[in-house]
């Protein structure tokens, strides 16, 4: 050994000299040289360098202090952190009112499914305390032995230990023989769940990788094996077309909607626009008449609609608007919620899809986001739906013709609406009910990824809340009544096997249970439990690959990853209760709540309106665009009722139980399994108390 640490000390390198700075004025200024590696860590074999200088205790000393004052600093600096954190929770606990009180919007659950719930977490919370409290101790008193040896060892009864022992052996074999084998055997099925939706999802991405690298894009019949562009390639095809906007108690953005579909790109003689208003509020419907009347005497093809009886929500507005006897004029309906904005040649790049195409039953176009830089909860949603519109949607258009309508920015041929039985208000998805009931006539679908349509994504998590309730509750209600329909249906066994087993069964049933489950359940009772084991690679390995794949769609978003794998799982708790509702028809899971606009627009598209002028068949000048613009960007004077941010009883309770089941993992030393407890929990806490999203001052 001698030759290696000679040579070891030939390579070294002198110290650097180094200046130290203490901050009480006590303390002088010294210059001193850092300790070499050999001469600190091998005194004894590393023979000191001719002509180096000696390191006293005086120096090596003064490197500790400096030391030691660095990580006080830090300390501090995370002591402060942590304080300020402590008083933002302070205020929002003080100031905020839990999702148990009575607000102005329905419940978007079943408050018996919600009791239940919570009480169960509550019940899960105290005895992972418990137990936590009980292996300290034991690890304290130095019992901390495993099954194995708890067998093995045999203590007689002269020893007199405490009955305390007794019951910490007796507890460490019930586990061992009662506890442990069913919590593997469902770790072990949560995980073969998990690595079926994972192939799913990386053989989606192949899909799209595919599509993209062959160049794939749907394209008209009539401009097959033309050079000819989209438009030119359409010819003088303008058949009639009629454009619906439903809304309900949306003022916040009736008028950018309005204005963007009165400027479509198509003869007025071919089109009319319905304003589908179901507020039940006087003065949004008389703003949103005044808003239809004024574009009417100015030439647009545009009438406003309000039903006295408002049953079915939104579906039930829709069949109520295709009843109409005009509607028997029309070839094709296109539909656009309150808040999106079609681009003038929306029409134009979609219908010429329908000529010559006689199967053709949907046009689906792609949804952008104004606001999805508004703030964290904003960029998180605008992940999952890019990996939704870019890969999900585009792989089943292109290789199925086969994918869930996403009830906007869409046009259908008016025949397979008819033939399909129209709208139905069985359920909160009427866009999906349609979609599979097209499907199972024979209708195919396209999806064009390159037309985009812009719209809203909820900026305060308790709208997103309702939002997804709604989305992971329905398909649940429409399986179960389409699933007869399904089995006894002329289409091919594989479209079959496709509809059951993987557009329900595995990505609206699986994913959700198996995140709840796996994560938020099982990973926590394995650190209480220890003999059932779950692998760091199904921890921390493949979910950070299926949230990298997620965010490849919108690589920018590259910087979210960690919290974009988080926050899925903390949104795991509001899609499997909302599943579960769904899928035994519990409480509310047929309530409907309209999702919250804010009516963020962009500035330059409505200026652009201002300045584009009507390119076809007109009566009179447009509106005052510039009035709409003024309006839109003056601030608004609050409301006088005062706002409270929410405070998550269900997501405070998963927090401490995550965080107390990464406490008890150090007594394991399970490494990879604290860190993710540990910043888990703190998501939950985030969002528990509604830290995420739009915050009120």
């Amino acid at each position: 050994m001698a030759p290696l640490f000679t040579w070891w000390d030939t390579e070294a390198q002198r110290g650097t000299p180094v200046i130290v700075k203490m901050e009480n004025p006590n303390w002088s200024i010294s210059e001193i040289s850092s300790l070499d590696d050999e001469e600190y860590q091998f005194p004894a074999v590393a023979p000191r360098k001719k002509g180096a200088r000696g390191k006293n205790a005086k120096q090596v000393t003064w490197v500790l202090l400096l030391k030691a004052h660095r990580a006080a600093g830090c300390l501090t600096e995370l002591a402060s952190a942590v304080v300020g954190l402590a008083s933002v929770v302070r205020r929002r606990v003080a100031s905020g009112r839990t999702d148990s009180e009575a607000l102005a919007s329905p419940p978007e659950e079943s408050p018996v499914l919600r009791s239940r719930f919570y009480s169960f977490i509550k019940v899960f919370l105290w005895l992972s305390l418990s137990l936590l409290a009980f292996e300290v101790a034991a690890y304290l008193k130095g019992w901390h032995l495993s099954a194995a040896e708890m067998r093995r060892l045999v203590l007689p009864s002269s020893f007199g230990l405490p009955d305390l022992l007794d019951f910490y052996a007796s507890w460490i074999t019930f586990r061992v023989d009662y506890i442990a084998p069913p919590l593997q055997f469902l770790a072990d099925a949560c995980i073969i769940l998990f690595l079926v939706q994972s192939a799913d999802r990386l053989i989606l991405c192949l899909g799209c990788f595919w599509i993209r690298f062959k160049g794939i894009k749907p394209v008209p019949k009539s401009a097959i094996g033309d050079s000819k562009d989209l438009e030119s390639a359409s010819g003088d095809y303008h058949p009639m077309v009629l454009v619906q906007i439903p809304m309900c108690n949306e003022k916040e953005v009736y008028q950018q909607s309005i204005a963007a579909v009165c400027n479509l790109d198509w003869p007025r003689s071919k089109m009319l626009v319905q304003v589908l208003d179901d507020s039940n509020d006087p003065v949004t419907q008389a703003l949103i008449r005044e808003e239809v009347e004024k574009w009417k005497q100015n030439g647009a093809p545009i009438l406003y609609r309000h039903r006295v009886l408002r049953d079915g929500y939104k579906a039930g507005n829709l069949k109520s608007a295709m009843n109409c006897s005009y509607v028997e004029d029309y070839e094709f309906v296109t539909i656009f919620d309150a808040d999106f904005q079609p681009a003038p040649d929306f029409l134009k790049r979609t219908v010429p899809h329908f000529k010559d195409n006689d199967q053709l039953g949907l046009v689906q176009a792609r949804w952008s986001f104004v606001n999805r830089t508004e703030n964290l909860l904003t960029r998180l949603q605008n992940i999952n739906l890019c990996f939704h519109f870019e890969v999900e949607q585009q792989v089943n258009g292109v290789f199925l013709n086969f994918f869930g309508f996403n009830g906007t920015a869409g046009v259908w041929r008016i025949k397979a609406l008819e033939d399909s039985g129209g709208w139905m208000e069985r359920t909160t998805v009427e866009d999906m009910d349609i979609a599979v009931r097209a499907h199972l006539n024979g209708w195919k679908f396209i999806y064009l990824n390159d037309v985009e349509c812009q719209c809203e994504l909820p900026e305060s998590y308790e709208t997103y809340r309702k939002q997804q309730h709604r989305w992971h509750s329905g398909p649940m209600q429409l399986f179960r009544l389409c699933l007869p329909d399904i089995i006894r249906s002329k289409i091919g066994f594989w479209k079959k096997s496709n509809l059951i087993f993987l557009f329900f069964l595995l990505r609206k049933l699986v994913l959700p249970f198996y995140s709840f489950t796996l994560f938020c359940i099982i990973l926590p009772l394995t650190m209480f439990v220890p003999e059932a084991q779950l692998p760091a690679w199904v921890i921390c390995y493949i979910p950070a690959t299926m949230s990298l794949l997620n965010i490849l769609p919108d690589p920018k978003s590259f910087p979210f990853i960690v919290p974009y794998l988080l926050f899925e799982n903390t949104m795991s708790v509001t899609k499997f209760t909302a599943m579960i509702s769904g899928l035994f028809q519990l409480g509310s899971a047929y309530e409907w709540v309209v999702t919250k606009k804010s009516g963020r627009s962009s500035e330059g598209d409505l200026i652009s309106l201002t300045k584009e002028q009507f390119k076809q068949q007109r009566g009179s000048s447009m509106p005052n665009l510039e009035s709409l613009v003024k309006d839109d960007f003056e601030p608004k004077k609050e409301s006088s009722e005062r706002k409270h941010n929410r405070i998550y009883r269900k997501e405070l309770a998963l927090a401490f139980l995550l965080l107390t089941a990464a406490a008890r993992s150090l007594l394991s030393a399970q490494g990879i399994h604290f860190y993710f407890l540990l910043f888990q929990g703190i998501s939950f806490l985030l969002v528990g108390l509604d830290l995420i999203g739009e915050q009120i001052d």
